[in-house]
């Protein structure tokens, strides 16, 4: 199947899942790079305190909040 007949496929409602291998299949720009970064204390007890709220690790609280602050100026 070409590309051309994929988008078809695609556009007209039909599943094209089967001709993916998703054991493979990456989505770019998502690689992730180990930073460090100093917070002052209360905000980690207050990025704690929010991560324990919602049941998650304070790094995807974080990851979130940046991720959204960074959409929204980018808007």
């Amino acid at each position: 199947m070409n590309a051309k007949e994929l988008d078809k496929k695609f556009d007209e409602g039909g599943s094209i899942i089967e001709h993916f291998d998703l054991n493979t299949a990456r989505r770019p720009g998502l690689e992730t790079e180990c930073v460090s970064i100093d917070f002052p204390m209360w905000m980690i007890a207050a990025l704690d305190k929010e991560a324990q709220r919602l049941g998650v690790q304070r790094q995807a609280i974080v990851t979130t909040w940046i991720a959204h602050l960074i959409e929204t100026k980018a808007a």
